[in-house]
């Protein structure tokens, strides 16, 4: 699919005017925001400035409405050559760089949204030179960071779900949410993340190894120059910024971060860990693979 759907791309289109783009990959709540903003200041990449729920979704082909609510996967037979034009014309007319330049010619692009988690096959068939960071941070952090989430209702991204009991749905849609239905919010994000990870998992182990990346939220926190250099030079970018020893906190943050924050949420993370623990180590071996 990868090959027939490269053969197809005439010069001029939009899609071919993207190239090399990176994907930040990770469950909601584990700092893709943060590091999103952060290697957005590297002169070499053009960002649409947001998350694209609205551009993928924006497009009926994608919309997990006009989908069913069946989840928010996307695979390599959703990867229409007309449909990615499409897509790749709604990334392309919103891009900028750290300047707000506009983007004119070939341009790199870096996307984050976290729904993407679910949609690895059907970027890397659109974009077959694309790169794909994957970014873990500790499920212990990043579940309470979920749990917070959902109960803060900003992100609330299907608050009409067919069907759907309790907390308004929020953050992605994953395969099997139906069998979530009547759960306590614990268990319902535990089951949410543990899905999550496992398709990002999975998916990103079927890639070339050249074409995935993965640096650890705790390393990007304690030490943003190491990182950010040493993860620019990965992706054959420049670094030219400095910056201090604490990064600045994320639009999306929710309440002030702080070493062990999730232990407020310690004895029901623990009740439902073993819905995670065996994802969680699969995740964290993963990044230590391919860890930049």
């Amino acid at each position: 699919m990868t090959l027939s759907l490269a053969a197809t791309l005439p010069a001029g289109s939009f899609r071919a005017l993207i190239e090399r783009p990176v994907f930040i990959m990770s469950s909601p709540r584990s700092g893709s925001t943060l590091l999103f903003e952060t290697l957005a200041q590297s002169p070499g990449l053009f960002t649409i400035g947001r998350e694209s729920h609205n551009v993928i979704e924006g497009i009926r082909a994608f919309s997990t409405p006009a989908r069913g609510f069946t989840s928010n996967r996307l695979t390599e037979a959703d990867a229409d050559p007309d449909q990615i034009e499409l897509l790749a014309q709604a990334f392309y007319e919103r891009l900028h760089d750290r300047n707000g330049r506009t983007a004119s010619g070939r341009v790199r692009m870096l996307e984050k949204t976290p729904k993407n988690a679910l949609r690895v096959p059907f970027f890397a068939a659109a974009w077959p030179d694309a790169t794909f960071l994957f970014l873990y941070r500790d499920a212990r952090e990043t579940i309470a960071s979920m749990m917070e989430a959902w109960r803060s209702g900003m992100f609330r991204t299907y608050p009409r779900l067919p069907g759907w009991t309790g907390y308004p749905w929020s953050l992605l849609l994953v395969p099997g949410w139906e069998n979530l239905k009547g759960l306590p919010l614990p268990h319902i994000v535990a089951r949410q993340w543990a899905t999550a990870m496992d398709f990002l998992i999975n998916d990103l182990a079927s890639l070339p190894p050249q074409q995935v990346r993965a640096m650890t939220y705790e390393n990007v926190i304690a030490a943003p120059q190491h990182a950010m250099q040493e993860l620019s030079a990965s992706l054959d970018l420049s670094w030219d910024r400095s910056l201090g020893a604490h990064l600045p906190k994320s639009r999306t943050t929710v309440s002030d971060p702080a070493p062990d924050k999730w232990r407020a949420n310690e004895e029901v993370i623990e009740m439902v860990w073993p819905l995670v623990k065996d994802t969680d180590e699969k995740a964290r071996a993963f990044a230590d693979r391919h860890r930049v």
